[in-house]
């Protein structure tokens, strides 16, 4: 009898072990489960956000200075002016419009890789000129505060040939010879917007490139959430070389 309770009692623990592995796989399955529904919940949450209302964007090249150094880690915030649904023209509506004189990200058609941060300058039916750097703007000498003049000497660039398409009415195409700090009056097209760098010397912009479709907005830069001297040729500049200053301004 006491082999046969020893054996009744051993099958006992064998199934209660059984049970216990069975549910302890079980929960083992459970928890990974719900760990990759979290991470697959926040995965989407990210690409929402980043898709439809914020992104950031780092400055790699002078084109905006002083406005924006390289280095400066900016907020662009993508839901105020709308946002693209990528890989289409189609935007979702934001809660304000672009603003003239607005710093804006956004996708240049001549770049399909790269996005560029300009400032606005001319809405569609705007005749803009420029005639020894100054700005004209409908007819108009602009303030403009944030543009930064090197003392370098004009220069010619062929790239700008597409300006012959979109000049006044009373000014001769075969005639007509731009350069980079006398040109125009043209006429911005419609559906278009016509950006320039801060740097003005120093800017690849619409000068060159043309207008831009007003598709291809991303979003309006904020504010700089971080900024460091990249350029600096110590170790580890992104510790040692911190812009303090630039922490947390506004970007007008």
């Amino acid at each position: 009898m006491a082999k046969q309770d020893e054996s009744t009692g051993g099958r006992s623990r064998r199934r209660r072990d059984s049970g216990a592995e069975a549910k302890g796989k079980d929960g083992q399955s459970s928890s990974a489960t719900e760990w990759l529904k979290s991470v697959g919940i926040a995965l989407v949450l990210f690409l929402v956000l980043r898709t439809f209302l914020v992104q950031t964007f780092v400055i790699t090249s002078g084109s905006m200075e002083e406005t924006l150094m390289v280095g400066d880690m900016l907020l662009v915030n993508r839901a105020s002016i709308g946002s693209r649904i990528p890989g289409t023209e189609i935007r979702i509506p934001g809660y304000s419009s672009p603003q003239r004189f607005d710093v804006l990200v956004f996708d240049p058609h001549h770049e399909p890789d790269l996005k560029l941060i300009k400032r606005l300058i001319g809405f569609e039916g705007d005749t803009l000129a420029m005639r020894n750097r100054v700005l004209y703007l409908n007819g108009v000498a602009v303030d403009e505060p944030y543009v930064v003049h090197r003392g370098v000497g004009d220069d010619v660039h062929p790239w700008m040939e597409w300006q012959r398409d979109h000049l006044v009415a009373d000014l001769d195409p075969g005639t007509y010879a731009p350069t980079r700090d006398n040109w125009g009056p043209l006429v911005v097209p419609e559906g278009h917007y016509f950006m320039l760098g801060d740097n003005r010397e120093e800017s690849l912009d619409s000068r060159y490139w043309g207008p831009l479709e007003a598709w291809r907005l991303e979003g309006r830069a904020v504010f700089t959430y971080y900024s460091y001297n990249k350029e600096s040729y110590r170790p580890f500049p992104a510790i040692r070389e911190v812009r303090w200053g630039r922490i947390g301004r506004a970007i007008r």
